[in-house]
């Protein structure tokens, strides 16, 4: 049975997330304030978070980004702001889906579904990777893949990524030297992150940079084809499993 936290101060709608949740099989725990849900993030440790983004005591990005620090389950936000610029904002704390109020609870479900069976299978597929993996680091490499526990391994330091970072990367890596466009890269995440759009892959861009590059404001691994959308340059890669 999949597990989801539902984050939400507002107590009849973190009723009916749930109860309409439970009778699809889920096991649901409820918080109604940030700490309770930081706590309960680690103690019920939930195969998604629900998260609402206005919480009485603190707001609702700073807790989506403290949730990514400590882990990659995938956060769906709830807000009655619908502005891009609210999602971009969420893309940036680290989350995974957006969902405006008032929405359909049928809908809800089935992005629940496509989060964790997008999770499960990444997951899987990472396994299997990790098993047949070369585990042998070779030091020229700036960036390379930890498929066991989806980290990147940048300069022999290893470092935390959202799924959709993850699988850019791992495309980026996958085909050094090739120029994807925005829609190559859109759809190697469609279905997971259900927002993604063009801006949404500049988003993903900018923190992947942050995270690898020596200078993000002057890149050298990820570059930018103006016009058109990026590609992966460095000298060396590779994909590799840390035990």
């Amino acid at each position: 049975m999949y597990k989801v936290l539902v984050i939400e101060d507002d107590v009849m709608m973190s009723d009916m997330l749930s109860m309409y949740l439970s009778e699809e099989g889920y096991s649901v725990m409820q918080a109604y304030r940030a700490d309770e849900g930081l706590k309960l993030t680690s103690e019920f440790v939930p195969d998604l978070v629900l998260l609402d983004l206005i919480l009485p005591d603190l707001d609702g990005m700073e807790v989506c980004t403290l949730i990514r620090k400590r882990s990659n389950v995938p956060i769906m936000i709830l807000s009655m702001k619908s502005e891009v610029s609210e999602r971009v904002q969420a893309l940036k704390a680290g989350a995974d889906d957006y969902m405006c109020k008032p929405f359909s609870m049928h809908e809800m479900t089935a992005r629940v579904e496509a989060l964790i069976r997008r999770s499960n299978t990444m997951q899987a597929e990472t396994t299997q990777q990790a098993a047949a993996a070369v585990e042998v680091i070779d030091d020229r490499e700036p960036i390379q893949l930890d498929f066991e526990r989806r980290l990147l391994l940048v300069r022999g330091q290893l470092v935390e990524t959202t799924f959709s970072e993850y699988e850019l990367m791992k495309l980026f890596l996958a085909y050094p030297g090739k120029v994807f466009s925005r829609e190559e890269l859109i759809n190697t995440i469609r279905g997971f992150d259900s927002f993604v759009t063009d801006r949404a892959i500049d988003v993903h861009i900018v923190n992947l940079r942050k995270k690898i590059e020596t200078n993000p404001k002057e890149p050298r691994l990820i570059r930018t084809v103006w016009g058109f959308g990026y590609k992966y340059t460095a000298e060396h890669t590779n994909s590799v499993s840390q035990s």
